[in-house]
């Protein structure tokens, strides 16, 4: 009974996500206060369901803070016109379960990398485990993208996982009132239990303009597949090893 009535409120708050959104880009050109510029804003949401142990959540989290003090990510934030992006971090499971771990954080100016992946290596695991809800994740981060202190002309949701949406309203709902609202959604799928996991996150979770799915055959791959999502996350890469697309004013 306790997993049903948390599964409804999730149902429910994906609705209310839906209908409440819809004309989110017409209430935007009312504000008349522009936030401050940045070239993109990046949700990175980490996995926290059942099917992830301690170890497979602390590859995911260290993997994040090796890829913001590589050179490769330095140099794609510097590929942008503003040479910054904002970044937050979500922590998810289930329907009523995802957890802003990381508010919005200016990533580019000096020793900001650094700061901010060492304040990502030493977050703990801040939501209870428990069944896979990608649906209410995307519900979330719409929500939070709504909420933004930054303006670009990119907003991106990055969603890492190694399981199907099992919580919640079917993903692909969600997944649609995303890209009409001008988000992009890509996945970065954890295949070492699912084989056929990014076949799934290509039909059912991501979407959007230049929207991709990167696989890692397990966690031990995982940072080496965030870095690669990342630099063509932020330099706006269209195409694995093909040239970055002109930066936006």
């Amino acid at each position: 009974m306790v997993h049903f009535t948390s599964s409804l409120r999730g149902v429910r708050h994906c609705l209310l996500v839906i209908f409440s959104f819809m004309n989110f880009p017409a209430l935007a050109q009312t504000n008349l206060s522009l936030p401050p510029q940045v070239d993109l804003q990046l949700i990175l949401a980490i996995d926290c369901s059942y099917s992830v142990d301690q170890y497979e959540y602390i590859q995911q989290m260290q993997g994040i803070a090796y890829a913001l003090n590589s050179k490769e990510i330095r140099e794609a934030v510097q590929l942008g016109h503003h040479q910054k992006i904002a970044l937050t971090l979500i922590q998810w499971s289930s329907s009523s379960n995802q957890d802003v771990v990381l508010p919005w954080t200016l990533i580019g100016p000096p020793g900001s990398f650094e700061a901010v992946a060492a304040e990502i290596a030493r977050l703990p695991r801040s939501v209870p485990i428990g069944s896979t809800s990608l649906s209410a994740v995307i519900a979330q981060s719409i929500h939070i993208f709504n909420r933004s202190p930054f303006h670009s002309s990119r907003r991106t949701l990055d969603i890492s996982g190694d399981g199907r949406n099992n919580d919640g309203i079917p993903v692909h709902y969600l997944r649609d009132v995303a890209v009409k609202n001008n988000i992009t959604i890509n996945g970065l799928a954890i295949v070492n239990d699912i084989p056929t996991l990014d076949s799934y996150f290509r039909s059912q979770v991501t979407g959007g303009f230049n929207s991709f799915v990167i696989k890692a055959n397990s966690y031990d791959d995982y940072r080496q597949a965030i870095v690669q999502k990342l630099v063509r996350e932020i330099g706006n890469l269209p195409v694995a090893g093909g040239p970055a697309l002109p930066a936006r004013p």
